[in-house]
């Protein structure tokens, strides 16, 4: 099991977004593009990076200064959690409106009303959970 936002770690993510159509076909439906980083907030850069371009993430790994769209923040246990027991809907948004899960970049209160990316944006973290991390 790879460490919770290695390169080792994102390419598995990457592998398991394009692999899952909920994800990957649906927001392809939608043109969706974004670079996505994600880290820990007691740290003053991302740790990882994760590109999709029209639904497929083309480039997962570490975090080298790349301009984001969106960047999540949470603890490392809370990751963890998340990662070990997954989250859904109602979950994000409590971790969302608790302070948990922090955007420092990107619209989470807009994503989360559109169907069409809040869906896959909660089956993303699914995907986590499958992978699981050390």
């Amino acid at each position: 099991m790879a460490e919770l936002f290695s390169d080792e770690w994102m390419n598995q993510l990457k592998d398991a977004w394009n692999a899952e159509p909920e994800v990957k076909d649906k927001l392809a439906e939608i043109n969706f593009n974004s670079v996505i980083t994600c880290g820990f907030k007691d740290e003053d850069k991302p740790r990882g990076v994760f590109v999709v371009e029209n639904g497929e993430c083309v480039r997962a790994g570490d975090y080298g200064d790349e301009e984001m769209d969106w960047d999540m923040r949470a603890s490392k246990a809370d990751w963890m959690k998340w990662v070990e027991k997954g989250i859904g809907m109602a979950g994000m948004g409590t971790a969302f409106a608790m302070g948990k899960l922090k955007f420092l970049k990107g619209d989470f209160k807009g994503m989360i009303k559109d169907p069409r990316m809040a869906g896959p944006f909660v089956k993303s973290f699914g995907l986590m959970n499958k992978i699981g991390a050390e």
